[in-house]
């Protein structure tokens, strides 16, 4: 179970719908192809293209990314590496400025998400961007006024689908008064479970869910206990485990692991094809 068994492993996720778009259920979050803190080019960009490139040998056709990852750097790095993304689905945000590493200001003023919106179609090499994320929502701005200028961008054909990240359920509601809502990427793994009723919430309205720090950033691969115990029944990683919980937790579900260790993407999309019993999905969700 350590390692992949089947050339595309990811198709085992099953899929899920982005709007009109349908894609597998395990995709790939490209933030740690960044340089320290996020910030800057990676320190080995033709590995990270391999990376990238084997990601999508494997099954992902969905990739998240930002124009605040370098900033900029990353989104540049996958239209290098992927261009014309045949049969793939690149996601980015916009709404967060940064100022340096491991810095983060958000920024919702409808001629900077404009702006970020046409510099994103030109590093990415696209006509249109098919899911586009609000970063955050700008505590300065009315939220309508940044979603209406989403919306006048999907009209103009620049954006197809909108999404937001880091949101409650009313912010969600508030939301879709202005503009369709298709996904939402929220904090959320094994041990941080604290948007649960914003996950139920997309569970009943059909909005793709997109975790983000779906192994906690790595600690909870260091877990003992329930978890190292049902990895050891599977002959797993608890990483795997962490990623098949989640796969488990809800059918509008969609991790997207980062990595920039080839040996770590095998790892993580293997997940896809770990099926855990109920009673183990039971034991994992009462020991944390």
């Amino acid at each position: 179970m350590r390692m992949a068994v089947n050339r595309q492993p990811v198709c085992a996720s099953g899929t899920v719908r982005i709007g009109d778009i349908s894609v597998h259920r395990l995709g790939y979050g490209s933030m740690r192809l960044a340089g320290p803190g996020v910030w800057g080019n990676p320190p080995d960009k033709q590995a990270a293209m391999r990376l990238l490139r084997r990601a999508v040998e494997l099954g992902v056709d969905f990739i998240d990314t930002a124009d605040s990852y370098g900033p900029y750097c990353v989104e540049e790095l996958i239209r290098e590496a992927l261009s014309p993304y045949s049969g793939v689905l690149v996601a980015t945000k916009g709404g967060l400025v940064r100022t340096g590493p491991d810095q983060w200001a958000p920024v919702g003023r409808p001629e900077y998400l404009r702006q970020q919106v046409e510099m994103s179609l030109r590093r990415l090499g696209l006509d249109h961007i098919g899911l586009y994320q609000l970063h955050r929502i700008d505590p300065k701005v009315p939220a309508e006024e940044s979603l209406a200028e989403l919306v006048a961008l999907q009209r103009e054909g620049k954006i197809r689908h909108i999404g937001l990240s880091q949101v409650t359920v009313a912010q969600i509601e508030q939301a879709r008064q202005t503009a369709a809502i298709v996904s939402v990427q929220n904090l959320y793994n094994l041990t941080s479970r604290r948007a649960g009723q914003t996950l139920e919430y997309c569970q009943r309205e059909g909005i793709a869910f997109i975790p983000w720090f779906p192994m906690g950033g790595g600690l909870l691969t260091q877990s003992t206990g329930a978890l190292q115990a049902v990895a050891a029944e599977h002959d797993a990683t608890t990483a795997q485990v962490a990623l098949a919980w989640l796969l488990h937790r809800s059918p509008v579900m969609l991790p997207i692991p980062g990595t920039a260790s080839l040996a770590h993407l095998h790892e993580n999309l293997a997940a896809a094809e770990l099926r855990l019993s109920y009673q183990q999905y039971e034991r994992l969700l009462a020991a944390t």
